[in-house]
């Protein structure tokens, strides 16, 4: 038995070594190369063509998701938009491995199953260590799409770069491309991403928090800030809108306004909001502002599982309840005391 596997294993390796041997005399051999750049020709221009009419599909896709208002059906179609920029990839490089696969067959009709087996191994080795980046990109790419870390339309923060923040615009399994706030088109390896950080429905929400003597007074504060402050896609996504006032004191209220900004552009409610509403109110005859205003994020989902952790971090321990003893069972301890 032992024999016949060395016997076995020698003619592998000897049928390995005349593969690469024609292998070697066929990629000089003219005929040879003109079949090669045939098939890898045709590869490439199905693979355009195939990308072509997945791209239009992604646009149908985008286009149907910016017409929903069902968030649900938004993130649905965020990730088939995902799933088939991603099959794109993986299409044209199936496509080009069919090629050389293709060419192989042609080029060597009467090579043995085991001896291309071997040459491939042999090959996967070479390329592995002349690749070894690329790979590394396509291993961490799939990682992180099989975990569904972002998807095209996300807007997303790169850790550990401090400024490379903006929207998703293509996935592949080697490299990710986003489009920043400042129009700028930054492609990023995928083995360079150490982590990630995802804005939920592509914007932040900003509150204001303010004590004023006059409740009144302090909405046309508010009303009187907007106004100046600028108002779009990239800027002030929506403007602040008082949700709560309250009277928390004899002639204080408290008065809390949300607005929403683009990721990158928090600085207009955080600044420019706070020295307009403190600008505008020191020009008033009688100044409404008694504290304030803070500016603090406000998200409801944050804020809903932060303060159910609060919540359970402040639970005490029930006490330890001590069995009640029975009447006969104290009767049978005062039978054996006086025993």
């Amino acid at each position: 038995m032992i024999l016949f596997g060395e016997n076995t294993a020698d003619k592998t390796v000897k049928q390995t070594t005349d593969v690469l041997h024609h292998t070697t005399t066929g990629l000089i051999d003219f005929h040879s190369l003109v079949v090669l750049a045939i098939s890898v020709t045709v590869a490439l221009l199905l693979g355009r063509l195939v990308a072509h009419m997945l791209r239009w599909v992604v646009v149908m896709i985008g286009a149907e998701a910016d017409k929903s208002d069902n968030l649900r059906t938004v993130n649905r179609l965020r990730r088939y938009e995902t799933l088939i920029v991603l099959s794109i990839a993986i299409i044209r490089t199936v496509l080009l491995i069919f090629a050389f696969y293709f060419w192989w067959l042609y080029v060597h009709p009467s090579s043995k199953p085991t001896a291309i087996i071997g040459a491939s191994a042999l090959a996967a080795i070479f390329i592995s260590g002349a690749l070894g980046p690329v790979l590394r990109d396509l291993a961490a790419g799939s990682f992180m799409m099989a975990e569904q870390w972002y998807g095209v339309g996300d807007h997303i923060r790169v850790e550990p770069f401090a400024d490379m923040q903006g929207v998703v615009e293509r996935i592949t399994l080697r490299s990710t491309r986003i489009r920043g706030l400042n129009g700028e088109i930054i492609w990023i390896n995928n083995q360079n991403i150490a982590g990630v950080r995802l804005t939920p429905k592509g914007i932040r929400t900003m509150a204001l928090e303010m004590f004023v003597d006059d409740a009144e007074a302090g909405e046309q504060l508010i009303a009187m800030t907007n106004r100046r402050l600028p108002v779009g896609q990239l800027l002030l996504v929506s403007p602040l809108q008082v949700i709560s006032s309250e009277q928390v004191g004899d002639k204080l209220w408290h008065i809390t306004a949300v607005a929403e900004t683009a990721p990158g552009r928090e600085w207009l409610v955080e600044q420019s909001a706070v020295d307009l509403i403190k600008a505008l109110d020191d020009k008033r005859k009688t100044p409404v502002l008694a504290h304030g205003p803070l500016a603090r994020f406000a998200d409801s989902e944050a804020e809903r599982r932060f303060s159910r952790t609060i919540k359970n971090a402040r639970k005490r321990p029930a006490p330890k309840r001590r069995a009640k003893r029975t009447a006969s069972a104290k009767k049978k301890t005062a039978d054996r005391k006086t025993a």
